[in-house]
């Protein structure tokens, strides 16, 4: 299944309700995947423009997006959602674009 890079933040409610009464939100984003038969692989928290971002396995863009609304209707402000490719498709793309 092809993997996905997605960016999130919370929004300032989301943050008050955590701080009010902390919670795992990993735990529900990935049942949310695995209820969709994706998969999440990681999840990362981060500074800066976005609070984090996670690796994904879904079958298909359309999950991706859906799944991007179902996990923003939870209090989650999604960012881009980007497609990761695998190492092997650059090393095969690189003698068509030498020519």
């Amino acid at each position: 299944m092809p993997l996905y890079l997605v960016e999130f933040g919370y929004t300032p409610e989301a943050w008050a309700g955590l701080i009010k009464s902390p919670e795992n939100r990993e735990e529900t984003v990935r049942q949310i995947l695995e209820d969709a038969g994706s998969k999440l692989h990681n999840l990362w928290y981060t500074f800066g423009e976005n609070d984090g971002f996670a690796l994904i396995e879904a079958p298909d863009n359309t999950t991706a997006g859906a799944l991007s609304l179902a996990i923003t209707s939870s209090g989650v402000q999604s960012g881009p959602t980007t497609d990761a490719i695998s190492r092997s498709p650059p090393v095969i793309l690189v003698p068509i674009a030498t020519g």
